[in-house]
């Protein structure tokens, strides 16, 4: 498993009864995860003065209660010099996935040795249902220049407030409010060319003009629309995913089938997780794929 250890402003303190007690800076939020089945003792106080709950409803979706809790602050991601926005939002959200972390340091790593080789060149990545922006900043602020694609020109505008308050240069990042797969058809069209490529897709989403994503449907074709933007010798291909139904092997194989066999190089999934401060354990939070160079 890829463990995001590198948070201090960060940590999963405890999980029990379908919830995790987590730290996000100074504020203490629980929230529910679908893979937290055990029930074990509640022993840390944070339990008894959390900050903000969410609460599941069994009609699903639920509702914040907040304690205490700004309408929005900040916390620090110190390994790479990234600072966020968050505030609780839509479903339990609070703007940012902090087990991604663990592959920003994996993609910050490769673009930073492709500069070390060749200072000149410019990297150029594009970040697909991007969201918050936390990849972009994070492939920016190594180097990067990154285009940004998002359905949703709220969450647009937020990881433009990310970018800023990590110092990422204005001219760094070009934002994309559009839907990923007629944004990634027309640049084949364009005959655009990109060294790599990061994709988070949702389950289920819809496009600004109405267009539907089930990822089980859609998750192949674009893998294969999307080889079709990288340049001749492309840096690396990663895609993330939250359905249960993806695992890391069918990961894997997809990247394998598309990236792999057109430019070599290998191919590398795990699931993705958080430690957990109080017991040592690992928290799954998903899985990744990974292609590289």
């Amino acid at each position: 498993m890829w463990t995001a250890n590198h948070w201090k402003d960060y940590e999963v303190i405890d999980t029990s009864a379908g919830e995790k007690l987590e730290r996000w800076g100074q504020y203490i939020l629980v929230r529910p995860d679908p893979q937290v089945i055990w029930n074990t003792p509640k022993k840390d106080n944070g339990w008894k003065k959390m900050n903000g709950h969410y609460h599941r409803s069994n009609k699903g979706g639920g509702q914040w209660e907040f304690f205490d809790l700004p309408e929005q602050w900040t916390i620090n991601y110190d390994h790479l010099g990234l600072r966020f926005h968050l505030k609780p939002f839509s479903f339990k959200h609070t703007g940012l996935f902090p087990e991604q972390a663990a592959n920003w340091d994996w993609f910050s790593n490769l673009i930073k040795n492709e500069f070390s080789k060749n200072s000149s060149k410019q990297i150029k990545v594009l970040n697909l249902f991007a969201y918050t922006g936390g990849a972009s900043c994070a492939a920016a602020k190594a180097g990067a220049f990154v285009t940004h694609v998002d359905a949703s020109k709220g969450m647009v505008t937020w990881a433009k407030e990310n970018a800023k308050a990590s110092g990422v240069p204005d001219t760094s990042i070009r934002w994309i409010v559009d839907d990923c797969v007629k944004f990634v058809e027309r640049e084949i069209r364009r005959g655009n060319k990109y060294d790599a490529v990061i994709m988070d897709p949702p389950s289920y989403g819809r496009g600004p003009k109405g267009e539907i994503w089930k990822i089980e449907e859609s998750i192949y074709p674009f893998i294969q629309l999307c080889t079709k933007v990288l340049c001749g010798n492309p840096l690396f291909f990663l895609i993330n995913s939250y359905t249960t139904g993806l695992q890391p092997a069918v990961l894997t194989y997809m990247l394998s089938t598309e990236v792999a066999s057109k430019f070599g190089g290998h191919v590398n999934s795990d699931e993705v997780g958080l430690p957990v401060s109080s017991n040592g354990l690992v928290l799954p939070c998903g899985a990744s794929g990974r292609w590289e160079r």
